[in-house]
């Protein structure tokens, strides 16, 4: 028996818009604002129940019915953020969708290295799409889902069967703010990300800089070395998560990436520090690197482990070889030493060995135990207990849907 996941991915391309596709773009806008004022008007947000409300106030505008859905269903999603918030006590302001941006899943086709979409009743048009973009959706067992077209840029929305490959070893995966470190008890590499925060640097260096009276201007201006600055950033995370993710699938060995949500409440004011650390510790893309790791392994059928705050916690100060707490030490920088074992490591390379070790806990709990288990492997590293190196399989990620074939 053998199991296949589903794996999702976009790829996309720039594109020059023609003047149907701006029209097109501006009536979903509209559209989805007032499926947004029906909704408000009466406290609707579920799907189903705005559907039925808003349909025929949409029945004015010259679009395809599939188009109207689209609009609705992005409305109750604005809707259903919204309420979720006020639930939680955040001030929310009344919704209203300024963006040009079309999402759809019915009715489009490719055909002759095209994207024919409808554009009114009875009327098509072809989107020419880039050699990058053919060969990605021209692959083997690979489906188009949706696509997402806004002023000047395309997304598809593409998935595939992947068979689930079968692991025999796990690494833990660090994230920090200048490196990414893999690795378990056999191996540890660091992958260099001191560059992103120079690039971070120097661009809150330069935006500062700024002198002119006009608002606007110095937001426009800013914005576009902000977006310069993220692009450079997903592309050095591109290059070090591709590497990981490779290695990973060649070595047959599973990634395990540890929970660090709400970290940003440990960098605000008034918790004692300066305004240059936070703002270089709140623009940390830890989030960013979890989703390419975690997005490319999906797509190559490797495992993802997930853990829990309660797993991850004390990762980077537990002892790997006895479990004693580690003491730091200012004259060794970021390592660490153990008052017991009289060892000396990375505080890195001691956190992604504890969360291997960890997840292969997690797996070792979600099945019985094997022959070899039960001799003494795939235990935590507490104290006194011995330190596996081996496991049979592992869990597969929450973001991949199991299949038997």
């Amino acid at each position: 028996m053998s199991f296949v996941v589903l794996a999702v991915k976009s790829v996309w391309q720039y594109y020059v818009p023609s003047k149907d596709i701006l029209g097109l773009l501006e009536m979903f806008r509209k559209m989805v604002n007032e499926s947004l004022r029906v909704g408000l008007a009466n406290e609707v947000s579920p799907l189903r129940r705005l559907s039925i409300l808003s349909y025929n106030q949409l029945a004015k505008y010259d679009s395809p019915s599939y188009y109207k859905l689209c609009a609705i269903s992005r409305a109750a999603g604005i809707l259903a953020a919204r309420n979720k918030s006020v639930k939680r006590g955040f001030p929310t302001k009344t919704p209203y969708a300024v963006r040009q941006q079309l999402v759809s899943c019915y009715g489009f086709k490719i055909e002759k290295g095209a994207l024919d979409i409808p554009i009114s009743r009875g009327r098509r048009l072809g989107i020419p799409l880039t050699k990058h973009t053919q060969e990605a959706i021209s692959q083997e067992g690979i489906t188009v889902r949706s696509f997402t077209l806004t002023i000047n840029r395309l997304s598809l929305y593409i998935a595939r069967d992947t068979p689930k490959i079968e692991c025999s070893s796990i690494v833990g995966v660090d994230r920090n703010l200048r490196n990414l470190t893999v690795g378990n008890d056999e191996q540890t590499r660091h992958y260099d990300l001191s560059q992103i925060v120079r690039i971070a640097n120097t661009t809150v260096r330069i935006v500062s800089s700024f002198r002119r009276d006009d608002a606007r201007i110095r937001t426009g201006i800013a914005s576009r070395y902000g977006q310069r600055r993220t692009s450079r950033t997903d592309h050095l995370l591109h290059s070090a998560t591709k590497t990981i993710v490779a290695v990973a699938v060649r070595k047959t060995t599973a990634i395990v990436l540890e929970n660090i949500e709400g970290i940003r409440s440990l960098y605000r004011k008034g918790n004692g520090q300066s305004r240059k650390y936070r703002g270089r510790m709140n623009g940390w893309s830890f989030a960013e690197a979890q989703r390419q790791i975690e997005y490319k392994a999906q797509w190559l059928g490797l495992p993802v482990i997930r853990l829990s705050r309660r797993e991850t916690m004390g990762s980077s100060i537990t002892c790997p070889r006895c479990g004693e707490r580690l003491q730091s030490d200012k004259r060794l920088e970021r390592k660490l030493r153990c008052g017991r074992c009289r060892i000396v490591m990375d505080r890195d390379q001691v956190a992604a060995i504890n969360l291997a070790r960890r997840g292969r806990v997690r797996f070792a709990r979600s099945r019985p135990p094997t022959l070899l288990e039960a001799q003494g492997g795939a235990v935590e590293a507490v104290k006194g207990n011995p330190t596996p190196t081996v496991i049979p399989g592992v869990d597969a990620p929450k973001l991949t849907h199991p299949r038997r074939s």
